[in-house]
């Protein structure tokens, strides 16, 4: 619910009727990154996301984290929350497909 507002008026339901829970299962993995193992906590759509770019990019999740991991150390000088990271650049990846719909 969003407070001061009724639900009558929420246009888009964002809670669509086909949602399926099991994306928001969070699920912890180990993965390699530039070569020291490491666990990674993200929820399932986010793992889902990262399959498909590595798909797209022929390499595996590990070699995908390790280039952003890499990247932003080059780029940004490192980051504190690496996950929030991921999440993110998974949320641009699926803009850029055109699988989410930004609202204006």
């Amino acid at each position: 619910m969003v407070y001061g507002r009724k639900d009558e008026d929420i246009r888009i339901d964002p809670f669509v009727r086909e949602f399926d829970m099991g994306l928001v299962q969070p699920l912890s993995r180990s993965v390699r990154l530039n070569g020291f193992a490491t666990c990674l906590r993200l929820e399932q759509v986010y793992w889902d996301i990262l399959a498909d770019m590595a798909r797209l990019n022929r390499c595996s999740i590990s070699t995908l984290l390790s280039h952003v991991d890499r990247e932003v150390h080059l780029r940004h000088g490192g980051v504190k929350n690496f996950s929030g990271l991921v999440r993110v650049v998974c949320v641009v990846h699926s803009l850029k497909e055109g699988r989410c719909m930004a609202m204006a």
